[in-house]
């Protein structure tokens, strides 16, 4: 009998340790009911394709005029491409590609950049769509588009608004602004540091016709090109054409570019907007696959 009250302290300590238990699993209870933040969906891509690879040596054939001519190892060497430098092959890569004829000289590059979003709140796809409306609003376009989360590009005073309109109200006749894609050829050349008046005379409708800086259609999730005249200033007839585009979380932006060999030549503004809008779209089909 000299033991019971040690078996009986003993289920006291079994029944006490019991009811805590349950107090702790009732408090782990009424935590989980507390609301969640569920983090935005990542992005479609979680790697880039090797850049100087992603153009068939074909389609190099065809933008590098008098490339196809050259000595086995020279032509081997501009078909290589030259890479980008860059310090994180996941997030962003480049190759640039240049051809030297008797006629002209021309130049390609690529860029990938995939676009990832440390905001929980943000997913990889709107972040990039702010990017992305950065680069098109540097070019001097806008589009109908939503908004990225940063909507840097929707921002402004009233006061710098205000300053807008009248700068357009000063531009000269015929130069339209305030359009959803601007069709002004002289919006795209004043975006750039040198532009002028006498560049935007060839920013998109010279001699050849071609048309103008705009946003495009049915080119990844979307995409613009920006047509750059040559830099005031400068004797060579030099024209750049870009074209941007966003698909998901990756922006991808190709350059393409002519220098006649003589100052008297005018690049094909056209046919250099075709061969480049034709390549970007042969960069998302294989970003698709």
């Amino acid at each position: 009998m000299a033991y019971v009250p040690g078996v009986a302290l003993l289920a006291a300590l079994v029944v006490g340790c019991s009811a805590g238990s349950d107090s702790n699993a009732n408090g782990a209870d009424s935590k989980a009911g507390s609301p969640t933040v569920t983090p935005a969906p990542p992005g479609k891509y979680e790697t880039l394709p090797a850049p100087c690879r992603a153009v068939p040596r074909g389609t190099l054939k065809d933008l590098l005029p008098g490339a196809a001519e050259l000595p086995g190892d020279q032509q081997e060497k501009v078909f290589r491409g030259s890479a980008s430098v860059t310090y994180d092959t996941d997030r962003k890569v480049g190759c640039s590609w240049k051809s030297d004829a008797p006629n002209a000289t021309r130049s390609l590059s690529i860029d990938f950049e995939r676009v990832v979003s440390y905001d929980p709140a943000v997913s990889d796809d709107d972040r990039a769509d702010t990017v992305y409306a950065k680069k098109e609003k540097a070019a001097g376009l806008s589009s109908s588009a939503t908004p990225g989360p940063d909507a840097e590009k929707n921002t402004g005073a009233p006061g710098e608004k205000e300053k807008g309109k009248g700068a357009d109200a000063e531009k000269p006749e015929g130069a339209t602004g305030g359009t959803t894609a601007s069709a002004d050829p002289s919006a795209s050349s004043s975006s750039s540091p040198s532009g002028d008046g006498n560049g935007g005379g060839n920013g998109g409708t010279g001699p050849e016709g071609a048309l103008p800086s705009r946003v495009l259609d049915n080119l990844g999730d979307a995409a613009f090109l920006h047509n750059l005249p040559t830099r005031a200033g400068s004797t060579a007839q030099r024209r750049t054409v870009s074209v941007v585009f966003r698909t998901s979380n990756v922006v991808v932006t190709v350059r393409y570019a002519e220098q006649p060999a003589l100052v008297t030549q005018v690049p094909d503004s056209r046919e250099l907007q075709e061969k480049a809008q034709a390549l970007a779209r042969k960069l998302a089909e294989t970003l698709s696959e």
